[in-house]
């Protein structure tokens, strides 16, 4: 008879999910501040690839951070992050004509928000499957929806950050909290 006894652990509750996942809004606003001070404002195309690129890994990193427990590869997440927000502010931003008006902040963040919701739904895709082929419409909306806030917020939007402000991550945080449920709940199934 065997008597050793096995060790069952129980995967995090919802709550404890999201509690993780919260945090991670404050790599939007460190990200952010990194890139100003490095790079500047974003006022051409090289300022906007590269501040893109120095916050998306700030904001990769926060957000592995958060959901580090369900085995993503942390430079993957974080390398597609910054790849995908480098692409995406240099597009956005170009196409917008570097304005900072509500419209433009608005187009700059769908622009952003979809480069790094393709980004980091290629890495996804092993895990989620073709559900996170969704992804990239959702950061489009939301990153819109980013930036949309903190313009309204009366946030100095014309000093030409590289992304939203922290009111702005906060909503973005939230509408993302589903990503690290549905990863948990994929790695409760045993999908991989």
């Amino acid at each position: 008879m065997n008597t050793t006894t096995a060790v069952v652990t129980r995967p995090a509750t919802l709550p404890k999910q999201v509690l993780r996942w919260m945090p991670t809004f404050l790599g939007f606003p460190a990200g952010g501040l990194a890139a100003k001070l490095i790079i500047g404002r974003v006022d051409h195309l090289s300022a906007a690839v590269a501040g893109g690129a120095i916050t998306g890994a700030f904001i990769g990193l926060a957000q592995w951070l958060g959901m580090r427990r369900t085995g993503l590869s942390p430079e993957l997440w974080i390398g597609a992050t910054a790849v995908g927000l480098a692409i995406g502010l240099g597009a956005g931003a170009a196409t917008v004509g570097y304005q900072t008006d509500l419209a433009a902040l608005a187009a700059q963040g769908a622009i952003s928000g979809l480069a790094v919701g393709i980004s980091q739904a290629l890495v996804l895709h092993r895990r989620l499957g073709r559900i996170a082929a969704g992804w990239p419409a959702v950061l489009a909306a939301l990153w819109a929806l980013g930036w949309t806030i903190t313009s309204s917020a009366g946030i100095d939007v014309e000093a030409q950050y590289t992304v939203f402000g922290s009111s702005g991550a906060l909503v973005v945080t939230v509408g993302t909290a589903v990503l690290p449920i549905l990863l948990a709940k994929r790695s409760e199934q045993g999908v991989r």
